[in-house]
């Protein structure tokens, strides 16, 4: 923790030496300005550190998260820019370097031409734009201004996003050994709540609202329901005790339980009328099995996930739905003959294009896929985490309807 720690303080750090130098050390001059300028980039790797960590130790900071987070996002979208936008800067500056060489302008003429006491920048070959700015800061500038627009533009329309009513999507799955009765069986998939400091309770009975509404077979939370400890969220959670269903509803731990305290957790949502699935599997009315696995995260607190447990045993000409909260533990569901995993955890990627980098973690970023010959459904989640930002990947509730060959 504590190598992660000091690695992630570098990065942040190296990211906020960059931003200061296109945003403030290449568009101002020595003086006032970029004295500002450095202040507020100081002060914003401050604030982000402190929303980072100071939050997980301190519920009363919330307003501290929400400037933070919001700023994290504000960061990565001027990162994103500032680095599209460095090839197209370099060019600009370079041909305009190239045109003044190639032809002095007629204010380079006056000043070859006034005394030299008298020559100011503004007279020096190539100086000035008709602006009155060097060529190179009026690039700059112009950089940096189009990359905050950029940036802000898309983090207001994430938040938007993020913190609106989650899309309610529809899948239909076929199941090849499925009885014929069960065509049709309803499953309402939720993950990734993420109560914390930005969503509470008003968000959970949203969700429960949205759920109940479907008249689902059985409920599946697949993990991460919460960012803080029972004593913090469990106001925020009680909702989660309205939820309906024919057959039940079923939880399994994400990696933020384990960060959450999961042995009061899974207690907590025990008594909310939830069944948590820890590596074991139930047989569901009609002919259908549902397994769940602890998350990989688990492994590091004693409490990894056991397939062998939850499948080994098992009909084998019966149909078995998992819930495993990451996409990645499919590959060991399909060794185990699993028919479908319903997951959750990458948020769809959350911010685009950061769903780029989840690829290379994760064989499925959000929707359905088969993987080893085992069928995968991947959820972006009903919330968000960090940042209150989604671009690319709104939040959502699936219905998986259950298909009869």
């Amino acid at each position: 923790m504590a190598f992660f720690l000091i690695f992630a303080l570098g990065v942040a750090a190296a990211i906020h030496y960059y931003l200061w130098f296109r945003l403030v050390r290449s568009t101002t001059r020595p003086g006032r300005a970029r004295r500002i300028g450095t202040g507020l980039v100081v002060a914003a790797l401050v604030v982000l550190i402190g929303a980072l960590v100071l939050t997980r130790l301190d519920a009363d900071l919330d307003w501290l998260a929400v400037i933070g987070y919001l700023w994290l996002a504000v960061m990565f979208y001027l990162l994103v820019t500032l680095a599209v936008l460095e090839i197209p800067a370099f060019v600009a500056k370079r041909v305009g370097s190239r045109d003044r060489r190639e032809a002095p302008d007629a204010g380079a003429l006056a000043a070859a031409a006034a005394p030299a006491e008298e020559a100011t920048d503004d007279d020096r070959p190539g100086g000035r734009t008709p602006q009155g700015e060097s060529r190179r800061l009026f690039v700059a500038r112009t950089v940096a201004i189009t990359a905050g627009v950029v940036a802000a533009g898309t983090v207001g329309f994430g938040v938007t996003q993020a913190l609106g009513r989650p899309m309610l999507k529809r899948r239909e799955i076929a199941l090849a050994k499925l009885p014929r009765a069960m065509d049709g069986y309803r499953v309402a998939l939720v993950s990734d709540i993420h109560l914390g400091p930005l969503a509470g309770r008003k968000h959970t009975e949203r969700i429960v609202e949205m759920i109940n509404s479907l008249d689902a077979d059985i409920v599946t939370v697949v993990g991460d329901l919460v960012d803080g400890t029972v004593a913090q969220l469990g106001d925020d959670a009680a909702p989660l005790r309205l939820l309906r269903s024919k057959h039940g509803a079923y939880f399994v731990t994400g990696n933020h339980e384990y960060y959450s305290g999961y042995e009061e957790w899974i207690q907590e949502v025990t008594e909310l009328g939830l069944k948590p699935l820890r590596n074991e599997r139930v047989e569901l009315p009609g002919g259908l099995d549902l397994a769940g696995v602890n998350d990989v995260t688990g492994a590091g607190f004693d409490d990894g996930p056991d397939f062998g447990k939850a499948l080994d045993g098992r009909d084998p000409a019966k149909p078995v739905v998992l819930l495993a909260h990451q996409p990645i533990q499919v590959h060991d569901a399909a060794k185990h003959g699993v028919d479908l995993q319903l997951s959750g955890h990458t948020h769809g990627g959350q911010m685009a294009p950061f769903n780029l980098a989840v690829k290379l973690q994760q064989p499925v970023v959000s929707g359905y896929d088969t993987i080893d010959g085992t069928q995968i459904y991947v959820t972006n989640g009903a919330g968000f985490w960090g940042p209150p930002v989604r671009v690319g990947a709104p939040p959502d509730i699936t219905l998986v309807e259950l298909r009869a060959p």
